[in-house]
């Protein structure tokens, strides 16, 4: 899609002139870039001799250990209160709260809460139990639970309008252009997207020959039918072709799908996870449409910030990150590098659950391999992120470029723009209930840097320069904007996530590493001391089921959680 120019004709006009001003005005806006946990990770990979490191010298001890502060180590957090659990700490790692974090703008009352990373959660399956209990606990669900429609917080449920595209330089509602015959969507394009529509209607309720699901989330609880598993051979792209879509804008909207859930292009991603983003979830309310979603102003740091409340977590999480994890024969020996004093401590715990990436415990656990972790590279890749964050003083006006109008389908929650580099942008205040729009706002653009390999993408975003990742950042927005979207912006915040979540390549469901590490048998340290009956190091995070969703990460914490309340 082309933007329309704002320079018109071959003279200087007015808004050539204005906009000339803006684009001279935002060079001299220097947003803020954050790398969260980079330096310090790549000290750890690089790192052979931690005793060159200064020490306190102070060993602090513990029963329970958790190490990581995101929705995995919080749900085991919350799950081990629950059970009586008070002897417990909590490394909070480089970044609490980790991809489901926020950040806000302004002081005071006027201040404006945002995400720095994911920013919603679909309804919870009826499989979920663990994800439906936790937002019980926390309000978002009001009454009945565990029913097929529970009633849910009405401030939570997603606001209408809650999705927009723009497509040939005009919104529509929605994020696929159907009503737009005459203008680039055939009858066939319709027909296809129907019949699409259908077969994913009926693949949601398939059950496999051992009588589960095809389709669950959590992941572990979908059928290992051999012939629906056959599908995480192809890449979801192939998949399609081979059922003869052949609509460009069904697959422009597959491919989004893949980049938004998976990070990766479509034909990257194996086609059982491509199907496993339409058919898993299905979650419904009392007080809702079916396919609403879940969100708040800094997208899902409410619901971690709540679970470390819950937790009682505020006298027991220490601004550290692991260096090193050593299982032994009587505990579990932890060296923690101190974050405020510079410092090392050691940390002896009975218990402790791993709550980090796979491919950082990787370089933390002491003799990784007898765990199933052989080496980083047989995991699934990960896949980094940019998110950015626009502090604007004012709306930018909605203008209809197809007839250069202000008639068009007003600002939603997602905005989307069709063919974009990112995958469009949210709007901080949507969830406000109030009689007229705030005067101010925060927009949050998300980009997959799945253009290139991870590696490269990687490579790019290590010596990228401010101004290169802001020219990224704006891509979607100057789509949709043109120059009167610079004037507005007070302040751009950028936080670059460059291993930001594991991506479910072809073949991921057999990943022999993944499979190993989920198993929750003996451990070979524990069987080497001849204790058999204890497993003292336990793994959680969502990177063992090979997808980085909010309920794969809470199943695991709460597993990891509930082998050590029954090794206490």
């Amino acid at each position: 899609m082309q933007r329309r120019s704002f320079v018109l004709g071959s003279g200087i006009t007015l808004a050539g002139l204005a906009s000339g001003a803006a684009y001279w005005r935002w060079q001299e806006i220097k947003p803020a870039v954050h790398y969260p946990g980079r330096d310090l990770g790549h000290q750890i990979r690089d790192q052979t001799n931690y005793s060159a490191w200064p020490s306190s010298g102070v060993v602090r001890k513990t029963k329970v250990l958790i190490i990581g502060s995101g929705v995995a180590g919080l749900t085991a957090a919350w799950r081990l209160n629950k059970s009586g659990c008070q002897d417990l700490l909590m490394l909070q790692g480089p970044e609490p709260f980790g991809n489901s974090a926020g950040t806000s703008f302004g002081t005071g009352n006027d201040q404006i809460s945002c995400p720095t990373g994911a920013h919603y959660l679909p309804l919870p399956s009826m499989e979920s139990r663990h994800v439906r209990e936790l937002l019980f606990d926390l309000g978002v669900i009001e009454a009945n639970p565990y029913a097929l429609q529970p009633t849910y917080d009405e401030r939570a449920l997603v606001h209408a309008p809650d999705e927009r595209l723009l497509f040939n330089g005009q919104w529509q509602e929605g994020l696929l252009p159907l009503q737009m015959t005459g203008q680039g969507i055939s009858a066939g394009d319709i027909a296809e997207h129907q019949r699409f529509v259908e077969q994913i209607a009926q693949w949601r309720e398939l059950i496999g020959s051992d009588g589960k699901k095809v389709f669950a989330i959590p992941l572990v609880l979908s059928s290992h039918d051999t012939a629906w598993r056959a599908l995480d051979q192809l890449s979801f792209a192939d998949w399609l072709r081979a059922q003869d879509y052949q609509s460009a804008v069904l697959h422009w909207y597959a491919n989004y799908c893949c980049r938004d859930d998976y990070g990766q292009t479509y034909d990257k991603v194996s086609a059982w996870a491509g199907l496993h983003f339409f058919c898993s979830r299905g979650g419904q309310a009392a007080n809702a449409e079916r396919g609403a979603v879940l969100t708040w102003p800094n997208g899902l740091q409410t619901l971690t910030q709540g679970l470390f409340d819950h937790a009682k977590l505020q006298e027991r999480s220490l601004p550290m990150s692991a260096l090193q994890i050593d299982e032994q024969a009587d505990g579990v020996r932890v060296l923690a590098w101190d974050h405020q004093q510079g410092i090392t401590v050691q940390i002896r715990a009975e218990q402790v659950i791993c709550a980090m990436p796979l491919f950082v415990a990787k370089h933390v656990v002491r003799d990784a391999h007898r765990y199933g972790l052989a080496s980083a590279q047989d995991l699934p890749p990960t896949v980094p992120w940019l998110v950015s964050n626009f502090w604007l003083k004012h709306f930018p006006a909605e203008i209809n470029e197809m007839n250069q109008s202000r008639d068009t389908v007003p600002l939603a929650w997602d905005n989307v723009v069709y063919g974009g580099k990112g995958l469009g942008y949210v709007v901080a205040t949507h969830q406000q209930v109030r009689v007229g729009q705030p005067r101010q706002t925060v927009f949050t653009a998300y980009h997959a840097l799945s253009d290139q390999t991870p590696d490269a993408a990687r490579q790019w975003l290590n010596q990228a320069s401010p101004q290169q990742l802001l020219k990224l950042a704006l891509s979607d927005l100057h789509a949709a904007y043109d120059w009167r979207f610079n004037p507005q912006v007070l302040a751009a915040d950028i936080t670059v996530r460059a291993h930001a979540m594991a991506s479910p390549i072809p073949g991921f469901l057999s990943n022999p590493t993944l499979l190993a590490m989920r198993e929750p048998g003996v451990n070979a340290a524990a069987n080497a001391h001849g204790n058999v009956n204890q497993r003292r190091l336990h793994f959680a995070h969502s990177d063992l089921s090979g997808m980085s969703l909010f309920e794969e990460a809470s199943w695991w914490g709460d597993v990891a959680a509930r082998a050590v309340m029954q090794a206490l």
